[in-house]
Formats: structure tokens, sequence, C-alpha cells
């Protein structure tokens, strides 16, 4: 059964995403004509106004008919349901098989850790979380890695100066006047 179920969530994933690319920007009535109006949707409620009484020539406004279906309503483009985790505990909870986590925005990067090291050794999918890839470039060299944290302030501060260029005597001053 839960075979079926995965099959028919994938198919339907596919099928809500060919829906999307044919579903209009539903923009607000008259926001083309008057600068005064954004184009932020907002329901037509006058008694003659064409997008709601759907007026050919006119644009169309959101329905029923645009929806996807009800299988993927609510599903990441990944196919699992988002589950907004905010420490290690919460993981506990999750099905590895239907639920993915979404670390919260106000975890700090201690806590975030944490949360991403359990999930690994859980077998969890968490959407926000940025691999990242450590290159040679990198990685510090083992000659700068020796150095004082002095030296290497020292070496800034250089580094940061620009060289003055040497000053004109009064011939040159009065060569470039000529």
């Amino acid at each position: 059964m839960s075979e079926r179920k995965e099959l028919s969530t994938q198919n339907a994933l596919k099928v809500r995403a060919r829906a999307k690319r044919h579903k209009p920007a539903f923009v607000r009535p008259e926001s083309w004509r008057y600068d005064k109006f954004s184009e932020s949707w907002r329901r037509p409620r006058g008694l003659d106004n064409k997008v709601r009484r759907k007026i050919k020539g006119w644009p169309p406004g959101p329905s029923t008919g645009y929806k996807g279906p009800k299988v993927a309503r609510g599903l990441h483009p990944s196919g699992y349901e988002e589950v907004l985790v905010h420490n290690v505990e919460e993981l506990v909870k999750l099905n590895p098989k239907i639920e993915a986590a979404r670390i919260a925005h106000t975890v700090g990067k201690r806590k975030r850790g944490q949360i991403v090291s359990e999930a690994r050794k859980r077998n969890l999918v968490i959407l926000n979380v940025k691999e990242v890839k450590a290159t040679a470039e990198e990685e510090p060299k083992p000659e700068e890695a020796k150095k004082a944290p002095a030296e290497k302030k020292e070496e800034k501060k250089k580094e940061k100066k620009p060289q003055k260029a040497p000053k004109k005597t009064k011939t040159e001053k009065g060569a470039k006047k000529r």
C-alpha cells in the first residue's frame, strides 16, 4: 500500500508542477491602469467588476480549477512533508520516510550543528542546510599556520597602507606647468 501511495505522490508532484506552469500570474484588476494599485492580488468585490463576473477578454481570477492534486498539496517539491524544527528533541518525532526537517531561522549556529549531526545519524532529510565542501584553497597552508597571530596582524597592516609617491622637486613641478 505504501509503495502505491509513494508512486501516486510522485505522479501527483509531477502533475502539480505541470499545472503550475499553466497557471497565470494573478494580478489585481486595474493595476495596469492605475499607479496607486499594486499588482498584489485583491479579490474584486464590485457589482460591475469584469474580473469577478469572469467576462471574456479580462484576466482570470483564482479559482479551484487551478488547484493541484490533493495528495500533493502542502508537500515540498522533494515529496516530503515539511516539519519546522527548533531543537534536537523535535527530531525524534519525525518519520524519515515521509517527513523532512526545516531548521527554524531563530536557531543559532551551535544548536544548528547539533541538529544536523543528529539528523545525519537518524537518516533524516534537512531542507535548509548548505553543504560546505572544503577545498585546497580554504585550508591554511602549513607555513601560515605556524606564524604567530601578531605577525599576521603586522602583515595585514603592511598590505593595507598605500605606498606614497616620492615628492616632486621644484623643477619637475615647473616642467608640468609649461
